[in-house]
């Protein structure tokens, strides 16, 4: 039987990047998985469909795990931020792992909701507590592998951001997606609604 590897395990992952494994995202943690370092029940965001894939793959009985994965499952989420309240001072944007929050230093910040895998990690740095999850329906594998990628993106532009100015090293930026570019035209037109629409 041929070697399971890390990518076999990573491909049945939920790619919410979200740590609650105690790795630093997916890929790690199936890394971990596959170097016996990690057992199969650290997966929140997957329940137990993922527990029970991961034990047809890696042959670790599933059965005793069932139980607290049931307790433990998160269920899909997507992060939104409340415009009124944000102050634009960027720590969310320095976590999201998937690049999915747009703004600018002291200006109000949004979330691409399809590129938002709801993994949580912008809420603890907000300091406005501005920033809530609301229920998102269960994401396709298609959504799963467009995380898997632009977590990659996110983890190299980190990497070039560290390199020294003569580096090498290419990188190719995502290129503006429509819904950028709708998202920040709807967020300019409410901003105009607002300033527009007479005192209460």
């Amino acid at each position: 039987m041929p070697k399971l590897s890390a990518e076999q395990i990573d491909a049945v992952l939920p790619q919410t990047q979200c740590g609650l494994c105690h790795y630093g995202g997916c890929l790690p943690y199936a890394k971990a998985i596959v170097a016996g370092e990690a057992a199969i029940n650290r997966c929140p965001p997957g329940g137990v469909k993922v527990l029970q894939a991961l034990s047809e793959l890696t042959g670790q009985a599933a059965e005793p795990y069932v139980e607290m994965m049931q307790a433990q499952t998160k269920p899909a989420t997507f992060a939104v931020i409340d415009e009124n309240l944000c102050i634009g001072c960027t720590k969310c944007i320095a976590v999201c792992p998937v690049d999915a929050i747009i703004g600018a230093p002291k200006r109000m910040h949004g979330i691409l909701t399809e590129a938002c895998t709801g993994c949580g990690l912008c809420l603890p740095p907000c300091p406005m507590d501005c920033i809530s999850l609301v229920s998102a329906p269960e994401p396709s594998q298609h959504k799963r592998d467009v995380w898997r990628v632009r977590h990659q993106r996110h983890l190299a532009r980190l990497n070039t951001d560290m390199l020294s100015p003569h580096s090498t090293v290419e990188f190719t930026p995502e290129p503006t997606h429509d819904s950028t570019l709708d998202y920040i035209a709807a967020a300019v037109a409410r901003k105009k609604a607002k300033s527009e629409s007479p005192p209460g």
